[in-house]
């Protein structure tokens, strides 16, 4: 159970960079990110009951699918935050760069699917000991780790920090747990 947990942290690093960049955002409020981290928490409890209910039809073992879901989601973020700066670039947007509401909505929703696809991956990994823990403690990580990096961007420290890095992190820790779940399966 301690591992499980243990996981649910660590893989929950990514929403602390997403905290960072959603309070770099001036139109961006803290009531938002607490909008954002409650549909978290139900996607998250939602995905602990689907993956003790699927797990008995996946033929294969689940590590695999967990690895490469992951890798999969790492290496999405990361190019789908360079897209969206060419495209900016390409389209000459407004001065201020700031992102609508919609854009922000969109964030909060990636990030929330992300947290329910980590549930289901932990609690594949530790079946038939996964608890509700699992679950709580991704949501409750990513509330944790957002709210913090939230509230330190809108310091004058953190400002200096690119936004790229933020998602560069992000993709780069979702990759490293992928590839820990495919290590596990290869025994490595």
């Amino acid at each position: 159970m301690f591992l499980s947990v243990l996981s649910g942290l660590i893989v929950s690093v990514d929403a602390f960079f997403i905290g960072l960049s959603l309070g770099l955002q001036k139109r961006c409020r803290f009531l938002y990110l607490v909008i954002i981290n409650t549909c978290l928490l139900g996607l998250c409890m939602l995905g602990f009951l689907i993956a003790g209910r699927i797990y008995e039809m996946i033929a294969f073992d689940t590590d695999l699918v967990v690895g490469f879901a992951f890798i999969g989601l790492g290496l999405w973020t990361m190019l789908q935050y360079f897209v969206s700066v060419w495209l900016r670039r390409r389209r000459r947007c407004t001065e201020d760069g700031e992102p609508s509401l919609r854009t922000i909505v969109l964030v909060g929703l990636v990030m929330s699917v992300e947290a329910m696809l980590i549930t289901m991956g932990i609690t594949f990994i530790f079946l038939p000991g996964s608890t509700v823990l699992i679950p709580l403690t991704v949501a409750l990580a990513h509330f944790g780790y957002s709210a913090l990096s939230f509230r330190l961007a809108r310091t004058k420290h953190v400002r200096r920090i690119p936004l790229v890095v933020s998602h560069a992190v992000s993709g780069l820790a979702l990759v490293t747990y992928g590839l820990m779940a495919l290590f596990v399966e290869l025994g490595l």
